[in-house]
């Protein structure tokens, strides 16, 4: 029975040591947390993503928006200094009523709309695109009258005014 009431003193007296303050006068302060080196990691962090941003820049190509008016337009006057396109829902191109390879690339379109535009100064450059054609058709032809250094471009529209 001794060596139990001898583990009951240990601790006992173990946990009165616990239950003592040593640090007599000091309270607990409470736990606070510091800003300032959160705010220079943020600052680092935008820091690094401005000087890390990259903007792209787009290559612009000049076009007239296709705009429609309710008065008819004499088909018959003739017009010299135009050049028509016409593009298929197949992505098919005629360039002033003579049909365009198949599968033309960029450079043999842009050779094409220079000989159909016969050293005429700056002509304008008409598309007239299938509803259905794909975005990509057009743009390939819009592509290739830029490269042949013609800027004004515009689109073919029908009316739905009743006659």
């Amino acid at each position: 029975m001794e060596i139990v009431g001898a583990q009951s003193f240990i601790f006992q007296s173990t946990y009165n040591l616990y239950l003592m303050n040593f640090q007599r006068g000091k309270q607990n302060d409470e736990p606070e947390i510091n800003l300032v080196p959160m705010i220079d990691v943020l600052l680092v962090i935008l820091i690094f993503l401005v000087v890390t941003t990259t903007y792209s820049k787009f290559t612009e190509l000049e076009i007239t928006l296709p705009q429609t008016s309710a008065e008819p337009v004499d088909q018959n006057v003739e017009k010299p200094n135009r050049i028509d396109i016409t593009v298929n829902a197949l992505g098919d191109y005629t360039i002033n009523r003579v049909p365009v390879k198949s599968g033309a690339s960029i450079e043999s379109l842009r050779e094409a709309l220079l000989v159909a535009a016969n050293n005429r100064e700056d002509p304008f450059v008409v598309i007239n695109a299938d509803a259905k054609a794909t975005h990509q058709s057009v743009i390939t032809m819009m592509e290739a009258a830029r490269l042949a250094g013609y800027n004004k471009i515009t689109f073919a529209t029908e009316t739905d005014n009743p006659r």
